[in-house]
């Protein structure tokens, strides 16, 4: 009686399973396949973000166990073999009964079990040695599909029309982060922004993300991001506070995220409360600087291209140019990269940062984010989303990254 909303196709859901198969040759050598628990890869697998356990061997077909569930994974998947379960001590005969037994070494995604269950799991699991499996994952997700990266292109394209184009009409000096905010959300709704962005670290949250008045982005702050906030309350530090309005001669910071099925694309937008002629030097080239920054590294963005060396030269730049006290952060709120994939997440694989060696490959996608810190004033700089190509990285949030002026 009931029919999918969407269903990704048996043929892409294989090259996905191919590809993990390949990392994880490479990261878990001699495993016999891999267990995946987070409801995110699950999706990713499957097609369906059921709550469960999904068996991918390292030959044959994989199996979805679902604990909650079956009905609309059997409606939302293109996997032939979906079965309930209720233990993990029902995973080895259920594997088992479907001709992909469990092996002597597995690997697991451990990031997407709390510690508990990962003691439970061991247990229920006598005679099996688990090894980390997780790299294999990320290596997978970073590399896009045609489809994927299309995806992400329409949803950067509403993205900057919704923070470049239109909002600017629809704030004004005086307004509270919290109305901003809310403003935002209500141009993100009527683009078809789906509500929900999603983090693979664990224990990070995101909801709309950072709207940071004046000194608000300076903020002393918890999120692994260079921009500071005030929040809702220090049980919701997230979108923006209700006391603090957005003053004449001051910079707002937007760095907010668009979501489209289920695929994020991450840009910062900072608008100024007054004309052009106000902003003053220290604002104006502090966020000259990052665009030239994000030029640079947009620039490198191609296969073959190592990121923690494009992070190191945008180290360099910051200290040639006098801006290294607040790159990406003032004091603590300084963070060590200068971008990261996304898709999915939004905090995705790979990061611009130290001891990130592999080399970038087509179909990556990465968010760059170089922000500067201006004591007393607040935060400016840039962020948008890129993909990886032959050329150098093209951008999938617009192509206006100055100041946007409101009075």
């Amino acid at each position: 009686m009931f029919e999918a909303l969407a269903v990704i196709p048996e043929s892409a859901l294989r090259k996905r399973w191919d590809k993990c198969r390949t990392f994880l040759a490479e990261v878990a050598p001699g495993a016999g396949g891999l267990l995946v628990f987070s409801r995110l890869s699950i999706y990713y697998l499957t097609g369906t973000m059921a709550q469960g356990v999904f068996w991918l061997p390292a030959s044959g077909e994989p199996l979805l166990m679902v604990r909650k569930g079956l009905g609309r994974a059997a409606l939302e998947s293109s996997l032939d073999r979906v079965k309930a379960f209720k233990s993990y001590k029902d995973l080895a005969p259920l594997c088992a009964e479907a001709g992909v037994p469990l092996p002597d070494l597995v690997a697991a995604e451990m990031a997407g079990l709390s510690w508990q269950m990962g003691i439970m799991l061991a247990d229920r699991l006598p005679g099996i040695r688990v090894v980390p499996g997780d790299q294999a994952l990320a290596l997978a997700m970073s590399l896009k599909s045609e489809w994927e990266l299309q995806l992400m292109r329409t949803c950067g394209a509403l993205h900057h029309k919704a923070l470049h184009d239109l909002l600017p009409e629809r704030i004004r000096p005086n307004m509270t982060e919290r109305e901003i905010s809310h403003a935002i959300w209500t141009l993100f709704f009527s683009l078809g922004h789906t509500g929900l962005m999603r983090m693979n670290a664990f224990g990070e949250e995101i909801f709309l993300g950072h709207v940071s008045a004046g000194d608000s982005g300076n903020y002393p702050s918890t999120f692994n991001g260079p921009l500071g906030l005030r929040g809702e309350h220090p049980a919701a530090a997230c979108m923006g506070n209700a006391s603090r309005r957005w003053m004449p001669g001051q910079p707002l910071a937007c760095d907010v995220g668009f979501t489209l099925d289920g695929y994020v694309t991450d840009k910062t937008q900072v608008y100024w409360a007054g004309p052009a002629e106000s902003i003053p030097m220290a604002v104006a080239s502090a966020h000259s600087f990052c665009m030239d920054v994000q030029a640079m590294a947009a620039e490198r963005l191609r296969p073959g291209a190592i990121p923690a060396q494009i992070y190191q030269e945008a180290l360099f730049m910051a200290n040639k140019a006098g801006f290294s006290e607040g790159f990406m952060g003032l004091g603590e709120n300084k963070v060590p990269f200068l971008g990261h994939g996304i898709g999915l997440a939004v905090d995705g694989y790979p990061a611009l940062a130290r001891g990130f060696d592999r080399p970038l490959e087509v179909g990556m996608v990465l968010a760059l984010e170089p922000k500067q810190g201006v004591p007393g004033i607040g935060m400016v700089g840039v962020e948008n989303t890129f993909e990886v190509t032959e050329a150098g990285g093209v951008c999938m949030t617009g192509d206006r990254f100055e100041i946007v002026c409101v009075e």
